[in-house]
């Protein structure tokens, strides 16, 4: 199992309107997730910033990514979502959310 942490800000005047839509994720978005071995998915929010955690339990990763981002249903909740996200200037090349690297970890 990998645990991953990401970052991302929500535009200021888009925050209210993010958490509506994390109330009723699409269940599609949600199947897609568990088919890609993603679980125990959390999106923390501190002043503009978005943080995500979750958890990868397959043994490809960047398959499982690749098939996420080619799913139709993931596509249109991106299409929503995106344009409420400001990604960070020093995310990596092909990023979206800046994956953080992890310096501490307590089992």
């Amino acid at each position: 199992m990998e645990r991953h942490g990401q970052v991302i800000r929500v535009k200021p005047d888009k925050l209210e309107e993010y958490k509506k839509y994390h109330d009723d994720v699409w269940e599609g978005v949600l199947e897609t997730l568990k088919e890609c071995n993603v679980e125990n998915y959390s999106i923390f929010h501190k002043n503009g910033y978005l943080f995500a955690y979750f958890e990868y339990t397959g043994d490809d990763f960047e398959a499982d990514m690749e098939k996420m981002a080619e799913d139709p249903t993931t596509q249109e909740w991106w299409d929503v979502t995106k344009p409420l996200q400001e990604p960070l200037d020093s995310r990596e090349e092909g990023e979206w959310w800046a994956e953080m690297e992890e310096v501490f970890h307590m089992d």
